[in-house]
């Protein structure tokens, strides 16, 4: 059995058919808008942290100077063919130090979910802010409001492509404030035969009110936006003093 994100990384060949309806032109849009909405830098350098295979760096490419950390090799092996010329890093979120600053550092698809404890999603706030010029702008996407948690819900997705074939199903359950989705996988090619392995993937559901707190603790000013990018998740909005300070205070 395979957990957390070592499950992502042994699906990395996949990870893109098995989320090809999520619209990344529509997305990136909206967090374009975003960051001119509350961005005041001036600037047109963007980072995404843990930006997978590189799907939404794809898209701002053509309007920003974009950089990629991600903690996978296999995730950035994928992002790499797709986007050749990019600066594309493994880090960890919660303690790269790239040594420059940028007008907007993002973190999408629910990454955040991955960490463990409130504190490490403040050092990892922290470690956004410390990288966002004055009057920058971070954007992150949560993982979902434990409020609205459906434990014991179960979800099929599959998916065709030429001659590959995956399918997946997914039963969630609770435990205090993690999530437990345990994943089944059938990876079909043709000529080669059906392969399955499962996988839980925990995740960490902090409510927003508390996300808000923790990104104000590392400096920024601070809201959460209902209207995100995955339905009942929302969009959390940080930005920079215009001094470019960050005090960032420790956490209860």
């Amino acid at each position: 059995m395979t957990s957390g994100p070592l499950m992502f990384h042994r699906l990395a060949d996949y990870y893109d058919l098995l989320v090809g309806d999520k619209d990344y032109r529509a997305e990136c849009r909206r967090l374009e808008a975003l960051a001119r909405r509350f961005g005041r830098s001036g600037g047109r350098s963007w980072l995404d942290v843990a930006c997978g295979t590189g799907r939404h760096l794809e898209f701002l490419r053509h309007e920003y100077d974009v950089t990629g950390i991600d903690r996978s090799p296999q995730m950035l092996r994928v992002a790499r063919s797709r986007l050749p010329g990019i600066r594309l890093l493994r880090r960890d979120m919660r303690s790269f130090h790239l040594h420059e600053s940028f007008d907007v550092v993002s973190c999408l698809f629910s990454a955040i979910g991955h960490l463990e404890t409130d504190r490490e999603v403040g050092a990892a706030f922290a470690n956004f802010a410390r990288h966002l010029k004055p009057e920058g702008v971070v954007i992150v996407e949560p993982w979902i409001d434990p409020a609205i948690f459906r434990s014991g819900h179960v979800h099929l997705v599959s998916k065709r492509d030429g001659p590959v074939l995956v399918a997946r199903m997914s039963h969630s359950t609770r435990r205090g404030a993690h999530s437990h989705v345990h994943y089944h996988y059938l990876i079909g090619r043709l000529g080669q035969g059906v392969r399955y392995f499962e996988g839980t993937d925990v995740g960490l559901m902090v409510p927003p009110r508390r996300l808000v707190d923790l990104l104000r603790r590392a400096g920024l000013r601070a809201r959460f936006v209902r209207n995100g990018l995955t339905p009942g998740r929302g969009l959390l909005i940080g930005q920079k003093p215009a001094d470019g300070s960050v005090r960032v205070r420790r956490s209860r």
